[in-house]
């Protein structure tokens, strides 16, 4: 499971999820991704779900981006515990995804295979995603 190695402060609050990505919204690396299309929590299980579906799927070919990584603690208290006494332990990692942020990318693939994998990841999220190619560039100015 993807979790950071080290954190300056062990508990955070939950926070809100408003507006669109401004970072991590456009193809960096591969030719083909999945974008959120709504905003969530992608804990590090899903992620990893995500990642092993389009592995077996493309049979270990091509390459795979993750872009995001789970650096949120979610915080539980036992079950049957009274209330007070301060707030619960760390349970599990969680990535903040708003819609515009790319997920996943893939490349070295054909475009069919990377779509069904990509489609496949994307079953696994709790979130809605679309697949997205990166647009070939022709007479574009270069700056």
């Amino acid at each position: 499971m993807l979790m950071p190695k080290r954190v300056k402060h062990r508990k955070q609050q939950r926070g809100r999820m408003k507006g669109k990505a401004q970072r991590g919204n456009f193809l960096a690396y591969g030719d083909y991704g999945i974008v959120a299309t709504e905003p969530g929590w992608i804990t590090s299980n899903q992620i990893e779900a995500a990642r092993q579906a389009m592995t077996r799927r493309t049979k270990r070919g091509g390459k795979v981006w993750i872009k995001i990584f789970p650096d949120k603690p979610i915080t539980a208290k036992p079950a049957e515990t009274r209330m007070g006494s301060g707030k619960g332990a760390p349970e599990y990692w969680v990535a903040v995804v708003k819609p515009g942020r790319v997920l996943f990318e893939m490349g070295d693939i054909p475009e069919d295979l990377a779509r069904e994998a990509l489609t496949l990841a994307g079953h696994k999220l709790p979130i809605t995603t679309k697949f997205i190619k990166k647009e070939t560039e022709t007479g574009g100015e270069e700056q």
